[in-house]
C-alpha cells in the first residue's frame, strides 16, 4: 500500500539528494573526455588560471660546449592542476625548437654574396651575435590552449646553445637528435632532470603516462623525426610540419649550390649563426669547434657535391630505429622547405611498415593538417583510444585548388595510385614557343640560350621570345588535367663553359597576372649541376662543346590543370631566386632529339591523348 508523503518530508528528501548529488560532483575527479575518437575539451583543464608552469633541466649524454659537463636542456612543463591535485597522469605533447630564445635580425651581410663565378668562392660574410629572449618559467605558449584543454601536458625545450640550453646548436647535428630524446627519457622516468642548470636537486614528471608525440613546424618540425629516428622509447607519434628532412637537399640541389625560397645566399653556418642564443660565454668554442671548423670544412660551397658530412644530416639515412606513427603536413608551393623533405620521409615510413599518412596543402611555408587529423592521431597514440585512424583506407589528404585548407580531399595514397608516367618529347621553336608531343620521332636539333641572371623566372616564362630560355608547351587543354607525383627530367646539353647553372621550371600558361602569388603559375621547380651528371658525390668540369645527358627529379606535385592551360617545361641557367649569380654569357646548348619531361598523370596517356587538342 502506497504511504502519503508529508510536504515537509519531501522537502528533507530533496535536501538530502542536493546535498549527495553535491557531494558527488565535488569528488568526482576530472578525466579526458573522447567523442567520435577525438579528445574533447574538458572544463576542468580550460581555466588557464590554474594550469601549473614550472621548468627545469634535463642531462643529456653529450658535451658538445666543452666545459666537461654533460650538456643539460632547459625545458618548460605546463600542465592541469588536477595533475598536482588529484594525482591525475596525462600523455605529452612536446615541441623542441632553436628558435624560443630568439634568433639573429637581418643584418646586412650576414649571406654568402651569390654574386660569383660558379667555380670562384664568395667574400667573408658577417657573422651576428644573438640576443636570447624570453624569461622564466616559460619558453612558449605554442599549443597550450589547443592541446592542455583537451587532456594533455604540453611541454616545451630550447635546442643545445639556444635559450637557457647547453651545448652548441650543429644543425642537424647527432646532439640535436639526442637533445629531445633526453628529454623523451625524463618524461619516461628514465632521465634525469634538475631544477636548476647546475644544480644536483632531481625534479621527476610523475604527472606523465609515458607517452609522448611531438609536433612543430619547419625547424620545429625537423625535430620531432630527429628524435624518432633513435628510436626512443615512448615517442609514439610525430606530426612534422614542413619538416627539412636532409640540409643537403635543403642548401643544395643535385649537385648545384642552391638557397632555399626567400633567403638567397643562406647556407648552413648562415642557420647556426641566426639560432645561437645560448650562453654567451661558449660560444667563442662553439663558433670555432662547429662552425669556423666542422661546417666550413664539410658543407663544400664550391662544388656542391654530397658527402658523408651532409649524409650524416639526412634523417632519411637514420630510419631504421624509428617506431613512431608518422602524419605528415606540408605545401606544394613551399620553396622554403620544398615538398620532397616530406614525401621522401613518408614513403619510407610506408615502407618500413609504420602507421603513415600524409596531408599537403596547394600554398606555401608551413600549415599544419586540421585539428581534428592531428587530434585523432594523439587521441589513438597518446590515449589508447582505438579510433582507426591507423586502418584508414586513405593515406593521402590534399587539398584541392582554392579549397579551404581544413576541407582536403582524401585519396588512396600519394600519389595518386592511378597516376602513370607520360613521357613527352621536344619540337623546335625554344627561344619563342617550342611543342611537347607524345611522338618519339624527333628531328635531330639544337638549340641555345644564353644565361643572364638580370632576368627572373617569371619574366622569362612570361617572354614572347628570349634568348636566355627555352620553353616548350603542350596544346591546349580540353579538360582538366590532374597531375600527381614527381615530374622528372632528361636534359642532354653543352656549355661553353667548364661550369654552369641549370634550372629548369614547369610553368601553367599563359601567365596569370591577376594571380594571388605567383606561384599559381608555376606547377614545380628543378635545379641541377650539369658537372654532377655521373654522380653527386664527384662532379667533373665540363668540356665546352661536348654534350652531356643529366637526369634528375623536379618537385613533388599534385595539381589539377585547368582547361585551357597549357603545361609549358622552360629550360634556364641561373635562377635569380635560388642560384649563384655568375656573370652573363654561358651558353647552354640542348639537344631536343635527346631531351625530355616525364609527367605522372593520373590515368596515363590516355588521359593526356584524350584532354590535349
Amino acid at each position: 500500500m502506497l504511504k502519503t508523503i508529508k510536504p515537509n518530508s519531501i522537502l528533507i528528501i530533496a535536501l538530502a539528494f542536493s546535498i549527495f548529488s553535491y557531494a558527488q560532483n565535488t569528488t568526482e575527479k576530472a578525466t579526458p573526455i573522447f567523442k567520435d575518437g577525438e579528445a574533447q575539451i574538458v572544463d576542468a583543464f580550460s581555466d588557464t588560471s590554474k594550469w601549473l608552469r614550472h621548468d627545469l633541466w634535463v642531462e643529456t649524454e653529450f658535451d658538445t660546449d666543452g666545459d666537461g659537463k654533460k650538456d643539460r636542456m632547459h625545458v618548460s612543463v605546463t600542465r592541469p592542476e588536477q595533475t598536482e591535485t588529484e594525482g591525475l597522469k596525462l600523455p605529452i605533447i612536446y615541441v623542441t625548437s632553436p628558435y624560443f630564445a630568439g634568433v639573429a635580425g637581418d643584418e646586412p651581410g650576414i649571406m654568402w654574396d651569390v654574386k660569383r663565378e660558379l667555380n670562384g668562392k664568395s667574400k667573408e660574410r658577417v657573422h651576428p651575435e644573438v640576443k636570447r629572449l624570453g624569461q622564466r618559467p616559460i619558453i612558449s605558449n605554442s599549443h597550450i590552449r589547443k592541446w592542455v584543454p583537451r587532456g594533455y601536458v604540453v611541454v616545451h625545450s630550447s635546442s643545445p646553445g639556444t635559450g637557457l640550453s647547453d651545448g652548441a646548436p650543429t644543425v642537424g647535428g647527432p646532439n640535436e637528435s639526442l637533445a629531445p630524446k633526453a628529454v623523451i627519457d625524463w618524461l619516461c622516468g628514465r632521465g634525469k632532470g634538475y631544477t636548476k642548470r647546475n644544480g644536483k636537486k632531481e625534479v621527476k614528471a610523475f604527472w606523465s603516462t609515458g607517452k609522448v608525440g611531438m609536433t612543430g613546424t619547419s625547424y620545429n618540425g625537423t625535430l620531432p623525426l630527429a628524435a624518432a629516428t633513435t628510436g626512443v622509447e615512448g615517442l609514439e607519434v610525430i606530426i612534422p610540419i614542413a619538416p627539412n628532412t636532409s640540409y643537403y637537399h635543403y642548401y643544395r640541389s643535385n649537385g648545384l649550390v642552391r638557397s632555399p625560397g626567400g633567403y638567397l645566399g643562406e647556407d648552413i653556418d648562415v642557420l647556426y649563426d641566426f639560432i645561437h642564443s645560448g650562453d654567451e660565454d661558449k660560444r667563442a668554442y662553439n663558433n670555432k669547434t662547429v662552425r669556423d671548423t666542422d661546417m666550413m670544412n664539410n658543407m663544400d660551397r664550391q662544388s656542391g657535391d654530397y658527402n658523408d658530412w651532409w649524409a650524416g644530416r639526412d634523417y632519411l639515412n637514420q630510419m631504421d630505429n624509428m617506431k613512431a606513427a608518422l602524419l605528415m603536413s606540408h605545401g606544394f608551393n613551399d620553396w622554403n622547405v620544398m615538398p620532397e623533405h616530406s614525401y621522401r620521409i613518408y614513403k619510407a615510413a610506408k615502407e618500413k611498415g609504420l602507421p603513415a599518412q600524409i596531408y599537403y596543402h596547394q600554398n606555401g611555408h608551413g600549415g599544419p593538417p586540421p585539428t581534428s587529423m592531428m587530434n585523432k592521431w594523439f587521441t589513438k597514440y597518446l590515449h589508447g583510444i582505438d579510433n582507426g585512424v591507423d586502418e584508414e583506407k586513405h593515406k593521402a589528404y590534399i587539398v584541392r585548388e582554392y579549397d579551404d585548407r581544413q576541407q582536403p580531399t582524401a585519396y588512396l595514397d600519394y600519389p595518386n595510385p592511378n597516376a602513370q608516367d607520360v613521357v613527352l618529347n621536344l619540337t623546335e621553336g625554344g627561344n619563342t614557343v617550342g611543342g611537347l608531343t607524345l611522338s618519339a620521332d624527333i628531328i635531330e636539333l639544337e638549340e641555345t640560350l644564353t644565361d643572364d641572371v638580370s632576368f627572373s623566372g617569371a619574366e622569362l616564362a612570361k617572354s614572347k621570345n628570349s634568348n636566355h630560355r627555352l620553353l616548350y608547351v603542350t596544346p591546349k587543354l580540353k579538360n582538366d588535367l590532374h597531375i600527381s607525383g614527381v615530374p622528372k627530367v632528361k636534359i642532354t646539353l653543352s656549355s661553353n663553359k667548364p661550369a654552369a647553372n641549370l634550372s629548369v621550371w614547369l610553368v601553367s600558361l599563359p601567365w596569370d597576372e591577376n594571380a594571388s602569388k605567383i606561384t599559381e603559375n608555376i606547377i614545380t621547380r628543378g635545379w641541377a649541376d650539369p658537372k654532377n651528371y655521373k654522380s653527386l658525390t664527384e662532379e667533373e668540369d665540363l668540356i665546352p662543346g661536348r654534350f652531356y645527358t643529366v637526369n634528375f627529379d623536379l618537385q613533388p606535385d599534385d595539381q589539377i590543370i585547368k582547361a585551357g592551360q597549357q603545361i609549358g617545361l622552360m629550360i634556364f641557367s641561373s635562377d635569380k631566386e635560388f642560384t649563384i649569380h655568375p656573370e652573363r654569357g654561358t651558353e647552354l646548348t640542348i639537344e631536343l632529339h635527346n631531351t625530355s619531361l616525364t609527367l605522372p598523370i593520373v590515368n596515363g596517356e590516355e588521359a593526356y591523348r584524350k584532354y590535349v587538342d
